[in-house]
């Protein structure tokens, strides 16, 4: 693996990051219903978009927000992560999320959220061991993670 970095999503890497693909079961904990109905009311330009890039390969993608003016969980809030299937377990995810939580800090935030489904195939074990610890439960009944910075 040669050194991971992070690039802002563009036009010359977003074909790259829309074809990062999946382990068979994961397609369905891609979108929570939280998240699209955040959507609707997130504003776009607080978005933190970056693909994670392996020497010329795009090998992850992670989106975050940050919106002092939004309700609790979202106003710094991982809303996306995507590795690359035949890419995960190499800490690419790992190094993801500890960039989202670095930007945070950088901002002057202190706590980091996310909001996952439960499921076999589910990622509430990625998220706990990248430092978020369950919180509570959206109105969907799906869980609300931070991790304090």
């Amino acid at each position: 693996m040669a050194e991971l970095r992070l690039e802002e999503l563009s036009a010359a890497n977003i074909s790259a990051a829309n074809a990062l693909t999946l382990k068979p079961g994961q397609e369905q904990f891609i979108t929570p219903v939280s998240y699209s109905a955040a959507a609707a009311v997130n504003d776009p330009s607080m978005t933190w978009q970056r693909v994670v890039v392996d020497g010329d390969e795009v090998v992850g993608f992670v989106m975050g927000s940050f919106d002092q003016d939004a309700d609790d969980e979202f106003r710094s809030i991982l809303w996306r992560i995507n590795v690359d299937a035949e890419d995960q377990g190499r800490g690419i995810g790992s190094f993801a999320v500890n960039a989202l939580a670095d930007e945070a800090r950088r901002r002057g935030i202190d706590r980091l959220y996310v909001i996952w489904e439960l499921g076999e195939l589910g990622p509430q074990e990625f998220f706990l061991r990248a430092g978020f610890s369950a919180i509570g439960e959206t109105q969907y009944g799906e869980v609300i993670g931070a991790m304090d910075l």
